[in-house]
Parts: C-alpha cells; sequence; structure tokens
C-alpha cells in the first residue's frame, strides 16, 4: 500500500506579458514609470512543467487536464504539447489523451547506464531488503524535493511502498535531511526556507534554522529516522552515501510500518548503516579511516 504522499510539482509563477506574443520579450520602454517588470515562462520550462505532471499523475491526461495541472492556458500547452509529440517526447494516444513518448524510455537507459552507482545501490538495495524483510528505497535530491529512484519491496504481508519516480519535500522525510546536510550552514537554512512544507500529519519540522541543525547532525551520526512525520502509520531510517568530497550524493533507506518501528530500531539502523558504508567502499568513496573499527 503505497504510503509515500505525492505532492505537486512546484510551478514558475511568471505569465507571459498580455500585450506581447508568446517567446517575447516585454519592450522596457514600453512599462508604465514604476511599474514592476512582467516575466514569462520560456517554452522549455512549460515542457518540463508538462513532464514532470504526467509523471507524477502517472497516467494519461487531456490536454485541458495537463493544463490544469500546471497552470498555464490550454492554448499555450496544447502548443508545446503538439511540438513534444512531434519530437515523440510525448505519444498520443487513441483517445486523445497524452502520455510520455518513446524518446523519453531511450534517455533513461543510456542515463541510467551512466551511472555506475544506481548499478551497486541496486544490489545492495536488493540484499539489504531481503535481510531485513522491510522494503528498501534510494533516494536522491531533485528541484528542491527527494525522489525515489530505486526501491525493493518487503516480502512481507504489510508492506510500505511508494513509486519510483515520486518526489516528496526533504523535510518529510530521513533521507530528505540527509541529502542536504553536507551543506554550509547558510545553505541549508536557505534551502529549508525556500522548500520546507508543512506534512499532511502536522508532525513534521517547517522551521529553517531547526532543520538546517537536524540535517547537520544527522548527517554526522551518518543516521536519520523519521517516525510518523509524512504518514501516521510510516517510519523511516536512512543513512547517507557520502563521495570523497563529504557530498551526500544519495540515500539508502529502510521504510517500514511505525507500529514495528516503535518496538525498536537499533537493528534496523545497523544494518542500512552498514550497507551505506559498504556502498561507499564498493564505489571507492570510503577513506579507510572511515571505516568502522574491526
Amino acid at each position: 500500500m503505497a504510503r509515500t504522499p505525492r505532492p505537486s510539482t512546484s510551478e514558475a509563477s511568471e505569465t507571459a506579458s498580455a500585450a506581447a506574443p508568446a517567446g517575447t520579450e516585454t519592450p522596457a520602454g514600453s512599462r508604465e514609470e514604476g511599474a514592476a517588470p512582467r516575466t514569462r515562462t520560456s517554452a522549455l520550462d512549460r515542457a518540463v512543467q508538462i513532464l514532470d505532471a504526467l509523471q507524477q499523475a502517472n497516467r494519461p491526461a487531456t490536454a485541458y487536464e495537463v493544463a490544469r495541472m500546471v497552470g498555464a492556458p490550454l492554448s499555450t500547452v496544447y502548443s508545446i504539447i503538439n511540438d513534444l509529440v512531434e519530437k515523440n517526447l510525448l505519444a498520443r494516444r487513441v483517445d486523445g489523451t497524452i502520455w510520455l513518448g518513446s524518446r523519453l524510455y531511450g534517455y533513461g537507459l543510456t542515463y541510467a547506464s551512466s551511472l555506475d552507482y544506481l548499478a551497486v545501490a541496486h544490489e545492495e538495495m536488493q540484499r539489504l531488503s531481503a535481510e531485513v524483510e522491510e522494503t528498501v528505497q534510494v533516494c536522491g535530491l531533485e528541484d528542491g524535493m527527494m525522489v525515489v529512484q530505486q526501491m525493493a519491496e518487503g516480502p512481507g504481508h504489510f508492506r510500505v511502498t511508494s513509486r519510483v519516480g515520486s518526489r516528496v519535500p526533504l523535510n518529510w522525510t530521513a533521507s530528505g535531511r540527509l541529502l542536504v546536510g553536507h551543506l554550509p550552514d547558510a545553505e541549508r537554512v536557505a534551502f529549508f526556507a525556500q522548500h520546507a512544507q508543512s506534512s499532511p500529519t502536522g508532525r513534521a519540522e517547517t522551521r529553517p534554522q531547526v532543520l538546517a541543525q537536524i540535517a547537520r547532525e544527522a548527517l554526522e551520526a551518518r543516521l536519520s529516522i523519521q517516525i510518523g512525520e509524512s504518514d501516521a502509520s510510516v517510519a523511516c531510517l536512512a543513512a547517507p552515501v557520502l563521495d570523497n568530497t563529504g557530498t551526500c550524493v544519495f540515500t539508502i533507506s529502510i521504510v517500514m510500518p511505525e507500529a514495528k518501528a516503535v518496538l525498536g530500531t537499533e537493528r534496523f539502523a545497523q544494518a542500512v548503516q552498514a550497507v551505506a558504508a559498504r556502498i561507499e567502499a564498493r564505489l571507492g568513496w570510503r577513506h579507510r579511516e572511515q571505516e568502522p573499527a574491526a
């Protein structure tokens, strides 16, 4: 049963000037003295918003629905959709709905094959899931959100799962805090000030200064635990995977029912930390002095 919330894609606030055709800038001299400058959303930005909206909806949609999802005029969205369909980045189905195009699949395969760390993470993720008999995820950072990059479902009858590609505010999750824990203090505060959101349970921390401190401490401890902050019945334990610069490249996490976590998390914490350390070692990212004592 899916538990991870899927927030809407953040949308650009810029709109095209009413006096200027799409794709043109409003001449500075035409603005009234003292009026705020008008900005516009580029066609490329709109195209990305359309692709993001379809990915998050996880189903085909009509052009009208897509326009509502991205908050753009139907005429603008329809024109961009036609361009993307022509280039096979989107596909128009028999019923007229729009879905992701075959060209994206090729891009995805090429991108995935270039990332050796995902292959290593996938193997270790499967091993950890079998060991702890819970759902395990590999998560990264994208556009100010935590994104689920890979997932292995636990074998139990009651499983907490989420769709690969799901994006969640960083302050809701154990992984999210780790992903920015390596940033300088001021950057972490600014990041959370911009991206932190209230969770459905109302239990997720939203104060930027507090989140920045939690993120730093979690990274130093190489462990982050979240229980019931984003969903009243879900808990998560995450460990960071750091490269040689100390940057958190991605996280590996165990997702489980909250009721099980409250009984004790030590075994799960040790398991996820050990796997993160093993991934770093396999990728050549773990220095000898970082190795745990025998």
